[in-house]
């Protein structure tokens, strides 16, 4: 194969856009450094990208993937198994949360607003200190 053309590869790629794309991922992988899958022959970058394509010598379905890979921004990770820590206060805030929501439940014994309203700023911050 002396010269190389969209229409050696059309089959192999039919959306000639996508080819473009696909092509050129694999014209920056050879100059970065990738090992070539056939003979150099003295052309630059992109014919080899082509003619690998068009011998089908390297996955055009891996290139998607990796180019797909290339524009991503946030980048997708597995969620961890292990619950977070709570914060501090975090146990006590779920706990009038709850009381809200069920005004029967009693949490806490000591607690001298059993009307089921909101808990006032003080509840929620602690009482202040006896001077």
């Amino acid at each position: 194969m002396a010269r190389v053309t969209v229409e050696d590869c059309i089959d192999k790629v039919t959306n000639r856009f996508e080819l473009v794309m696909v092509a050129a991922q694999r014209a920056r992988k050879i100059g970065s450094g990738a090992p070539l899958t056939i003979e150099r022959d003295d052309d630059k970058n992109c014919v080899v990208s082509l003619r690998e394509i068009a011998g089908e010598n390297v996955g055009v379905e891996d290139l998607k993937e990796e180019l797909t890979r290339s524009h991503q921004r946030i980048i997708a990770q597995e969620e961890e198994e292990e619950p977070a820590d709570l914060m501090d206060g975090e146990e006590e805030w779920n706990a009038m949360a709850a009381r809200k929501v069920d005004p029967d439940l009693d949490i806490n014994d000591d607690d001298d607003s059993d009307d089921g309203s909101e808990p006032s700023l003080e509840d929620l911050a602690g009482k202040p200190a006896e001077e």
